[in-house]
C-alpha cells in the first residue's frame, strides 16, 4: 500500500473536506496525544478531522527528553500503576507498533553508598524489569566501580562506589508524533497543520464543532463534528476558556530544559541517570551528541516558545560536572531547547512532585478534554479520550485497536533492515546512510530512495547539516506535511538542536530545495531564511550558551 503524502495538494483537499463534512470527531491539538486520538478514532471506524495551530509536535511533544520509559523515580512515590502502564506501552512500541522509531538504550545508575543504596536501587530496578514483561529488554546488571568506569570513563572515580546498569528506550519525539498523525491520515483522517481553532460552534449547550482559521490562506472554516476532543496540553486552560464554562481541572506547566553537547565531550558507552537535589539528571545518547537534562521548574509565562535562561543552563552544567571527570563548559554546548510539561494542577508548589497521571473529562456536552500524562503513555490517553467520545455517540463504536496497529513505516521494516546492504548497492549510498534512513522512515525509506533515484543530486548531504540527505528535506514537504523552513530544520530533521549554528548554514540550501514544491519565489526564500535565523537567535538567546546565529 502506497503511503499517504501530506504534501500541499493533500492539505488543500483536507481543508475542503473540513468545510464540507460533518465529522464524528474533531481533534484539536497536533501533539502526540492529539495525533494518537485521531488514529484511535479513525481506526474504530469513525470519521475524523485533526487540526493543529502550528506544526506537528511544535510544542511539548517535540521538546521532551526523547525517552520511552516507565520512570524509575515514580516507583519511589509508589505510583506503581503509572509505571506498569508505561512499561507495557514501552514494550508495545519497541516490538510491535514502531520498531523503526523506538530503540533500546542502556543506562548507568551510579551508586554512592556501598550497602543500603545498592539494595534499595536493585529492588526498584528488579521491580522495573518485572513490570516491563519478560524479555522486553535485557535485565539489569550490578557493576563494581571498576566495571562502571570501564563503560563510563568520563565519570569521576569519587562520584560512585559501583553502579546498576539497566535498559529503557528512546525515540525522536517530533518524528514519531508526525508519523502517528500521518498514519491517521493514511486511514482517512483529515489532518491539517497551521489551522487554528478560534472558537467552538454551539447548539444550545452542546459543542458541535469549531471555527478554524487556515493560517496559511486566511480562510475561516466552520468545522462541524458530533464530538470535539481537546488535546492541547499546556494550552488546555485557554481552550477550556473558549467554552465560557468553568474548567473541570487546571493544568500547570513545568519547564524542562536540555542542552546538547558533542559525543566526544563525554567519553561513555552508555547513557547515565543520576539523582540531583531537585529531580534526576539524564545524559542520553543521541547520534553524534548527548542530550543532558532536565530541569523541572514551574513556568508562569505563556505556553508559546518557552526559552531556557542562564539559570537553567547553569544548573544543568553544575549537575553534570558534579559527576564528570572533565567538566563541561558553555563552549561545549551545541544546542539548547526548552519544553513545557502539562501537569494536572494541585496544591503542591513543586512541579517535580506533581503526578504524571492523565485525566479525561467532558466539561460541556460534546467536548472531551484530555490532559496530563506523559509521552510514553500517549496511546492510553488517546484510547481513554475516544472511549468517552464513544459513550456519547448513538451507534455502537468498536473498542480501541491501536495496541495492534503499527504506525506507518513499521510493517516491513525488519525485512528492509536485513536487506540494507542490497539497498545500499542499488542506491549508490553507503550502508550507514541506509541504516540512518531506515531508523527514521522504516519501510517508507523506499520513498526517500525513489527521490534519489529520480534526482541523484538529492543523494548528497545537506550542506551545513551533513548527517541528512537533501532528499530528506524534500520528502519533509512532499510527504510529511512541512510547510515552513522551521518545520523542516527543527522537527523533520533535528538540525536546529544538533548543529553549532542551529542549522543556519543549512537554511538557504534547504529553502532552495523545497521552494518549488511550496511555491516560494526568491523573496519567499529570503523571508523564510530570515525568519528561521531570527527564530534560532531567539531560541538560543535565553541560555546564552552558544553564539547567536544571526
Amino acid at each position: 500500500m502506497t503511503s499517504v503524502a501530506l504534501g500541499p495538494r493533500y492539505r488543500e483537499d483536507a481543508l475542503r473536506g473540513l468545510a464540507e463534512t460533518e465529522f464524528d470527531v474533531l481533534v484539536v491539538g497536533g501533539g502526540i496525544v492529539g495525533a494518537g486520538a485521531a488514529l484511535d478514532a479513525i481506526s474504530r471506524g469513525l470519521s475524523v478531522a485533526l487540526v493543529e495551530a502550528r506544526d506537528w509536535a511544535a510544542g511539548t511533544s517535540g521538546r521532551s527528553s526523547k525517552l520511552i520509559h516507565g520512570g524509575l523515580r515514580y516507583l519511589e512515590r509508589r505510583e506503581f500503576g503509572l509505571v506498569r502502564e508505561a512499561l507495557r506501552e514501552r514494550g508495545l512500541l519497541l516490538h510491535r507498533l514502531a520498531p523503526h522509531l523506538v530503540r533500546p538504550v542502556r543506562f548507568l545508575y551510579p551508586l554512592r553508598n556501598r550497602v543500603w543504596e545498592r539494595a534499595y536501587v536493585s529492588a526498584g530496578v528488579t521491580l522495573y524489569d518485572t513490570m516491563g514483561g519478560s524479555r522486553a529488554l535485557p535485565r539489569h546488571r550490578q557493576l563494581t566501580r571498576r566495571g562502571a568506569l570501564r563503560q563510563a570513563p568520563a565519570l569521576r572515580a569519587d562520584a560512585l562506589v559501583g553502579a546498576v546498569q539497566y535498559y529503557d528506550a528512546q525515540v525522536d519525539d517530533a518524528r514519531y508524533t508526525m508519523t502517528v498523525a500521518r498514519t491517521a491520515a493514511q486511514y482517512g483522517a483529515k489532518a491539517v497543520t497551521r489551522a487554528e481553532v478560534t472558537g467552538f460552534l454551539r447548539e444550545g449547550e452542546r459543542v458541535t464543532g469549531a471555527t478554524v482559521v487556515d493560517l496559511e490562506g486566511g480562510r475561516e472554516i466552520a468545522v462541524r463534528a458530533r464530538r470535539v476532543v481537546c488535546a492541547t496540553g499546556v494550552w488546555t486552560d485557554g481552550a477550556q476558556a473558549m467554552t465560557g464554562s468553568r474548567a473541570v481541572f487546571g493544568v500547570r506547566a513545568s519547564k524542562g530544559v536540555h542542552i546538547v553537547v558533542p559525543r566526544d565531550r563525554i567519553p561513555m558507552d552508555t547513557g547515565l541517570i543520576t539523582r540531583t537535589s531537585r529531580s534526576v539528571l539524564f545524559v542520553i545518547p543521541w547520534g553524534r551528541h548527548w542530550l543532558v537534562g532536565t530541569t523541572d521548574t514551574p513556568h508562569d509565562g505563556g505556553p508559546d516558545e518557552p526559552v531556557a535562561d542562564h539559570t537553567d543552563v547553569g544548573y544543568l552544567l553544575d549537575q553534570a560536572n558534579a559527576v564528570l571527570r572533565t567538566p563541561l563548559t558553555h563552549d561545549d554546548i551545541e544546542g539548547v531547547y526548552a519544553g513545557l510539561r502539562p501537569l494536572l494542577s494541585g496544591e503542591l508548589d513543586d512541579t517535580a512532585r506533581l503526578s504524571r497521571e492523565h485525566a479525561v473529562a467532558e466539561p460541556v456536552p460534546g467536548l472531551v478534554v484530555v490532559t496530563g500524562g506523559k509521552f510514553t503513555t500517549y496511546r492510553v490517553m488517546a484510547r481513554d479520550a475516544v472511549d468517552v467520545v464513544a459513550e456519547g455517540l448513538d451507534a455502537s463504536v468498536p473498542a480501541s485497536v491501536t495496541e495492534r496497529l503499527p504506525v506507518l513505516g513499521a510493517t516491513g521494516f525488519e525485512v528492509l533492515w536485513n536487506e540494507r546492504r542490497r539497498l545500499a548497492a542499488e542506491s549508490g549510498l553507503h550502508v550507514a546512510r541506509i541504516e540512518h534512513l531506515l531508523h527514521r522512515y522504516g519501510s517508507c525509506a523506499r520513498e526517500v530512495l525513489d527521490l534519489v533515484a529520480g534526482r541523484p543530486a538529492l543523494g548528497a548531504p545537506v550542506p551545513g547539516a551533513e548527517d541528512y540527505l537533501c532528499a530528506e528535506a524534500v520528502y519533509a514537504v512532499t510527504h510529511e506535511g512541512a510547510l515552513h523552513l522551521e518545520d523542516v530544520l527543527a522537527r523533520r530533521l533535528r538540525v536546529a538542536i544538533e548543529e553549532w549554528d542551529g542549522g543556519v548554514a543549512a537554511a538557504s540550501r534547504v529553502a532552495e530545495l523545497v521552494a518549488p514544491i511550496l511555491g516560494w519565489d526568491e523573496e519567499g526564500i529570503s523571508d523564510e531564511v530570515k525568519r528561521y535565523v531570527r527564530r534560532t537567535a531567539e531560541e538560543r538567546r535565553g541560555g546564552a550558551a552558544v553564539a547567536e546565529a544571526a
